[in-house]
């Protein structure tokens, strides 16, 4: 019996390696779910397995891409509808101004409500984004929702001055200025003169006409400003220069002004250019609305503050935006960069010029305004309309292409299954064959070992 190299247990052990090899095989198909967990397993089936992995995941992300455009959309339509209220409100206002039995007054309370409906359209433009991307300030320089603001025109001259006690008070001092705006903030200050009284009323505005006594007698305190060819006066409070005499009303002296309707500079004040017409207010707010509204195509808004430096009242103004190009907001719907997977989102700039609502007019003493106003705002309903049936559209459009990303997914899914997951049933049996067959291996190796004690029995 030769038994230096046990040839027996060598192979008992080489088929019990073998077995064992298999089995852990099995046990890994089994408790990961994969017939190919590593390149060796199935070096083809992992590649085309790799390929359909990709071809899932980038579709998969792809249909969520869709969905945040469908939120996208929504969102930019839910503030298109409520601009839609807000002009289709204007269609009112308009309608309701035109007619004739409105007053003079009646159309100013219907002007300001319009004001801030279209101050509210611009804010709804401005301030509305979808994940920091401005969905209705359109594009400007390729930079989503980038804004540029323009400088007021150059017309818009401004004469900053108060009234003049007299001629020898600093007559000429006035200073003139363009309005300067602010590149990134649209805003510009404009500065009042110092307050004067005790400037006559008569005698400043030559052509007004007062009652009475009060022509002559009625001295006024306010302030003035030019901005372009229009000054325009904030009549502050009357006094009288005589006691004994009467004196007219603030809101006398205003009527008086305005019904004069002057062309010509106050006295004692100085003016750059061709003075077109004299408007005189009461308030302060009034005032600057009236700024507002007549160089509506430079001026956005302006406030009124008190300057701690200049010890004086100014107003701040903000200028326009420039009217930017449409947004174009891609969405990418595939997995390959081929340009047939982008579907683009096109939205315009709806503020109010956009819309062309800027420094709308329905106030006067008839209905011209109020008539003409009715055509500028159907135009821009029909605009807003047509944004808000293009964004109908492409929620449409993806809403089916999520359906039929899905359905590719699935079946790719599917298919892809088919190459990598494991067969448990068939796994189970192979399981089950190659325990069986490492029992037996370990039994005829210990029979292997166990034959060869029999040569010690030659040797005693």
């Amino acid at each position: 019996m030769v038994i230096q190299h046990n040839i027996s247990a060598i192979n008992s052990y080489r088929n019990l390696g073998t077995n064992q090899s298999s089995l852990n095989k099995n046990l890994e198909k089994l408790s990961s779910g994969y017939k190919i967990n590593r390149a060796a397993d199935d070096a083809a089936g992992l590649a085309i397995s790799e390929k359909m992995r990709k071809q899932i995941r980038g579709l998969t992300q792809a249909s969520l891409n869709a969905q945040d455009g469908i939120s996208a959309v929504q969102t930019a339509d839910g503030a298109l509808n409520e601009v839609h209220d807000m002009v289709q409100r204007l269609t009112e206002l308009a309608v309701k101004a035109a007619n004739g039995t409105l007053s003079e007054s009646d159309r100013d309370a219907v002007q300001n409500e319009v004001d801030q409906l279209v101050a509210e359209i611009d804010r709804v433009s401005t301030t509305t984004k979808f994940n920091e991307t401005y969905l209705l300030r359109g594009a400007n320089g390729s930079v989503s929702g980038s804004l540029t603001y323009t400088k007021a025109a150059a017309s818009l001259n401004v004469t900053n001055t108060g009234f003049w006690q007299d001629s020898s008070y600093g007559a000429g001092k006035a200073q003139g200025k363009f309005i300067q705006t602010d590149a990134q903030t649209g805003t510009s200050r404009l500065v009042f003169g110092n307050s004067m009284k005790g400037v006559s009323a008569s005698t400043t505005f030559s052509g007004i006409k007062l009652n009475g006594a009060a022509a002559t007698n009625t001295n006024i305190s306010g302030r003035q400003i030019q901005v372009g060819s229009t000054i325009y006066v904030l009549v502050e409070s009357t006094s009288a220069e005589n006691s004994k005499a009467d004196k007219a009303s603030a809101s006398a002296v205003v009527k008086a002004i305005n019904d004069a309707k002057l062309t010509t500079a106050p006295t004692g004040s100085t003016s750059f250019g061709t003075v077109a017409s004299v408007k005189a207010f009461t308030s302060m707010d009034s005032m600057i609305s009236a700024i507002r509204r007549q160089h509506s195509s430079d001026i956005k808004s302006i406030t009124s503050y008190y300057d701690d430096v200049l010890g004086t009242i100014a107003l701040k103004c903000e200028a326009f935006a420039d009217l930017n190009d449409a947004i174009d907001v891609s969405l990418h719907v595939g997995t390959d960069s081929s340009n047939d997977n982008k579907i683009y989102m096109n939205i315009s700039q709806l503020s109010a010029r956009g819309l062309g609502l800027n420094g709308l007019m329905m106030n006067g003493d008839d209905d011209d305004a109020a008539t003409q106003a009715i055509d500028i705002i159907a135009d821009a309903l029909q605009k807003v309309s047509n944004q808000r049936a293009s964004l109908g559209a492409i929620q449409n459009r993806l809403e089916h292409t999520i359906a039929n990303l899905d359905n590719v997914v699935e079946n790719t899914t599917s298919a892809e299954a088919s190459i990598r997951d494991t067969d448990m049933a068939t796994q189970m049996v192979e399981y089950s064959n190659n325990q069986i067959l490492a029992q037996a291996g370990q039994a005829m190796l210990a029979q292997s070992n166990q034959a060869t004690q029999g040569v010690l029995s030659l040797l005693q």
